[in-house]
């Protein structure tokens, strides 16, 4: 399944700048920066659920918000692309 993420954390502390690295790691991981807090994640269920898990570990509820879009299949039907943008192909070889 196709999953966006969203984030907003504050950065008005130390500890917020660390905790919006923290979040954009956790995403990174899992998914490609679409936009400065903005992730698509291309997961299974399992993933989804580990990956809000491990969110919410990092933020800050009183401070920070989340949001998480899943997108029903066939994505292709649901997700329009204009401009220039290079998506990586996770169904394609994965050269190294």
């Amino acid at each position: 399944m196709l999953v966006i993420v969203s984030y907003d954390v504050s950065t008005e502390s130390a500890a917020g700048r660390k905790r919006l690295r923290r979040v954009a790691r956790v995403c990174e991981s899992t998914g490609q920066r679409v936009q400065k807090s903005v992730f698509e994640c291309k997961v299974t269920i399992a993933q989804y659920e580990e990956l809000e898990r491990r969110l919410l570990a990092e933020i800050k509820l009183d401070e920070d918000s989340l949001r998480f879009y899943r997108l029903t299949e066939p994505v292709d039907l649901h997700v329009r692309e204009h401009g220039k943008f290079k998506a990586v192909d996770f169904e394609g070889p994965l050269v190294i």
